[in-house]
């Protein structure tokens, strides 16, 4: 069968396409790969300047007004911890890769997910690419973002921004369409536009489901540290990846602890704060 049909070059293809993307926006690449770097720089040195202590209180403040007692509780801990530990430089670069992918997603999957709830066509053209950027393993984003952003902590955001994605989006759109249709009949009859409604009714009532994406594109960002540390990114990914290299199992089960009790961290804030939009906030 197969000497009977031609193989059709399509890694040729891909190839020669991302050739012709490098020739013709390689200035473009470089803008943003200057300015990603940037933010990520910007992050790391705003949480960088308190002192550990005091930038661990201030984290559990904010999971306090956020969330819970107990969750502040545990933040305080778990940060202490991971300072005590000697991670904590690695941990504020990890954070604040993982701040800036989630941040990205977040202005550029919402306004899709509210434009697929809004449009039969958008939401049959690109839920075939969700599904696609879903399914896809994660090592293959690495090898355009290397293309296009050399190697460096940019082209792991980039995949990072791509692999977080998908679940703020389908929970954006599927949060919006959950919204009880006597509402919107409400709304109609009152003459309000389409924005108006968006605004006031719609989104307003899917943040929790907004959020929930939020929580899952905060967990996939965090799953794709120490994947983004191959192409140079930092952070405790990276510490995982030397001690997995170097065959220290100590080194790898403290770098694998702290990069938990993070993803916990974040995981409870994000839960409560969209509890809590739906009204009752734990104590």
């Amino acid at each position: 069968m197969n000497e009977l049909l031609p193989r059709l070059p399509f890694a040729d293809w891909i190839d020669t396409g991302v050739d012709w993307l490098v020739d013709v926006f390689g200035p473009l690449f470089d803008g943003i790969a200057t300015g990603l770097e940037a933010t990520v720089e910007t992050f790391v040195d705003i949480m960088d300047f308190p002192p550990s202590i005091l930038l661990a209180v201030i984290f559990a403040l904010l999971a306090w007004w956020f969330s819970t007692k107990k969750i502040a509780l545990f933040t305080l801990i778990g940060f202490l911890f991971i300072d005590y530990l000697g991670y904590w430089y690695p941990m504020l670069q990890m954070l604040a890769l993982v701040l800036t992918s989630v941040a990205i997603a977040i202005i550029i999957g919402v306004p899709i997910g509210i434009w697929m709830s809004q449009q039969l066509t958008a939401r049959r053209i690109i839920t075939p690419i969700l599904d696609l950027m879903q399914t896809m393993p994660a090592f293959v984003y690495l090898i355009p973002a290397i293309f296009f952003f050399n190697i460096g902590v940019v082209p792991g955001l980039v995949a990072s921004i791509i692999f977080a994605m998908p679940p703020t989006i389908r929970l954006t759109m599927l949060g919006i369409e959950q919204v009880p249709k006597d509402l919107i009949e409400a709304t109609e009859a009152f003459g309000s536009t389409t924005w108006q409604r968006l605004l006031k009714v719609q989104i307003p009532l899917a943040k929790p489901n907004i959020m929930a994406g939020v929580n899952q594109s905060i967990m996939l960002s965090l799953s794709m540290v120490v994947i983004a540390s191959m192409v140079g990114a930092p952070g405790l990914g990276a510490k995982v990846y030397q001690a997995v290299t170097q065959l220290k199992t100590g080194v790898g089960v403290e770098t694998g602890v702290a990069i938990v009790l993070v993803a916990i961290i974040l995981d409870r804030i994000t839960q409560h704060a969209g509890r809590s939009k739906q009204g009752g906030k734990e104590s």
